[in-house]
């Protein structure tokens, strides 16, 4: 499966970092980067179910691939959202269903730091937005 490039600069920049201090601040960074959804748009129907933060998630379609924005008020959260939009924004809704989320965090050396409900949450974001592309 081919990668976004910005999914391919995050598994080079995790990939290069040297421990966990290195990957917890470079994650931080990354969410940071999220642009800010408007208070409209943190609204009750872009919540994300399933979620111990709150996550609050818009998608689009544009020339058949997904483009999602997505928010939460807590910072390593954010991060986690951000580095899971990398790796998808771009994508078919085909592409989207193959995708291993354990995988992918794996890949970037954060598998050990996604505590199960950190997981489940994340995993619950990839549900929307596969729900969002029916």
């Amino acid at each position: 499966m081919n990668l976004p490039a910005e999914a391919v600069t995050a598994r080079q920049t995790f990939q290069q970092a040297s421990g966990w201090e290195q990957r917890a601040r470079l994650l931080m960074q990354w969410g940071e980067r999220l642009p800010p959804l408007s208070e409209a748009e943190r609204c009750d129907a872009n919540l994300v179910n399933g979620c111990e933060s709150q996550v609050w998630l818009m998608g689009r379609l544009q020339d058949g691939h997904w483009q999602f924005a997505a928010s939460s008020e807590a910072r390593l959260i954010r991060g986690l959202v951000a580095l899971l939009l990398a790796r998808v924004n771009g994508l078919s809704a085909n592409e989207l269903r193959e995708v291993d989320l354990p995988g992918w965090f794996g890949e970037l050396g954060l598998s050990r730091q996604l505590s199960p409900s950190r997981s489940n949450g994340l995993n619950a974001v990839l549900q929307r937005m596969i729900a969002l592309t029916r």
